[in-house]
């Protein structure tokens, strides 16, 4: 497979990335299987690139968008890319709020997300009273809190939980001028970005899969609570939920009527622990060794490239080609060079390749202006990253 994409590549000079067509439109027919005619949104996050947000776009089950930025949708909308944008966080993006209120195509495309009243407030404040209708869509926490509530697994997103806050909420919006209450979203990140097979940690996967089964029983009853007393309150155009990890579950549940995915298209290597989805790896990078240091080991210029999230080992990139390869684990991945080891360094020269995954998807793309598509034996298209297009959303 590498040596395909060595042939594909020759003529460029590393440091690159690519992505592999096949791979990646593999991974996506393997998404839309998962979630059993549940339509997905793609997660821009996870990709950051319009003409592979475009692709997945254009195949079935992938009807609309989760940007993770205002300005990005709005962008997003401008460009034609979707008529249907939701907002995966809450904004406090003034200028972006006001660039929403005044175009009514941006308007009709682009759901804000919210969890509190609060957030209501911010938006009059911004857009002063008798603002245009803006869409809602409320977030409900989908943490697991065993122990009576005091144990708290998963992200720390939205502030309600039970049923009756959600309603509350909703109520709130309904009786407020200038929002339109459309949706409801609960993504349960204990569970779809949790690997549940880490290498070489049997009894950590083990307790793992315990939890995230536990909590995937607890919210599949408190989520249809949670949808039927918003319902009590307004109609919903959609109900969110589900990620990667979680589509096969998310689809089981009955409630949602849609999920949001993006990781999996590019099959990044936290996704290598997962038990019920491997994706292929679709997006990768290369880079040129410049130093022997000594003989079992060879250093490549660059390489740092490390993952949001917990700081820890899976949050660095992985060595992917030749086979074999290791990082230090003392010196692991360097902003200006990083070292590799293992047998396969011992036949290593100035001027040849490495190539690594990225633990994460889209945080690929901004490190790199361009990815080049690699279709087969040959780079199909080169294509701008969102960095590449001179755009930079946080």
């Amino acid at each position: 497979m590498n040596a395909r994409y060595d042939a594909a590549t020759a003529r460029l000079d590393p440091p690159f990335a690519i992505v592999d067509l096949e791979a990646f439109d593999a991974n996506a027919a393997e998404l839309v299987r998962r979630a059993s005619g549940l339509p997905i949104r793609v997660a821009t996050k996870s990709v950051r690139c319009r003409a592979l947000i475009g692709r997945a776009l254009a195949r079935p089950g992938f009807p609309s968008l989760m940007a993770y930025s205002l300005a990005e949708a709005l962008w997003l909308v401008g460009a034609d890319v979707s008529a249907d944008v939701l907002i995966g966080y809450p904004t406090a993006d003034r200028a972006a709020l006001r660039a929403l209120a005044g175009d009514e195509r941006a308007r009709s495309a682009i759901t804000i997300m919210i969890d509190s009243v609060e957030h209501l407030d911010f938006t009059d404040a911004v857009l002063g009273p008798g603002h245009p209708p803006v869409r809602v869509c409320v977030e409900v926490d989908a943490s697991w809190r065993p122990l009576r509530g005091r144990m708290h697994v998963g992200p720390r997103r939205s502030p309600m939980f039970e049923p009756a806050e959600a309603a509350a909420l909703a109520a709130a919006v309904v009786a407020r001028r200038g929002f339109d209450l459309v949706g409801l979203m609960a993504y349960e990140g204990q569970i779809a970005g949790v690997g549940d097979a880490p290498a070489g940690h049997p009894v950590r996967g083990a307790a793992v899969r315990w939890m995230q089964a536990r909590s995937a029983a607890e919210l599949a009853g408190r989520r249809a609570r949670v949808v039927a007393a918003v319902r009590d309150v307004t109609d919903l155009r959609f109900v969110n939920g589900g990620g990667t990890g979680s589509l096969e579950r998310t689809a089981a549940e009955g409630v949602c009527t849609e999920a949001a995915a993006g990781s999996g298209l590019f099959g990044p290597a936290l996704f290598d622990g997962f038990a019920a989805f491997r994706p292929r790896p679709a997006a990768l990078f290369a880079e040129p060794v410049v130093r022997r240091p000594a003989a079992g080991i060879a250093t490549v210029f660059s390489g740092g490239y490390v993952a949001s999230g917990q700081p820890g080992r899976d949050r660095l990139p992985v060595p992917h080609h030749p086979p074999g390869l290791r990082l230090l684990p003392v010196e692991g991945a360097g902003e200006v060079q990083t070292p590799v080891a293992g047998a396969a360094a011992r036949r290593l020269r100035i001027g040849d390749r490495v190539w690594f995954r990225h633990a994460k998807a889209g945080e690929l793309c901004e490190r790199f202006d361009r990815l080049h598509l690699v279709d087969g034996d040959r780079v199909a298209e080169v294509v701008p990253t969102y960095r590449g297009e001179g755009r930079n959303f946080g």
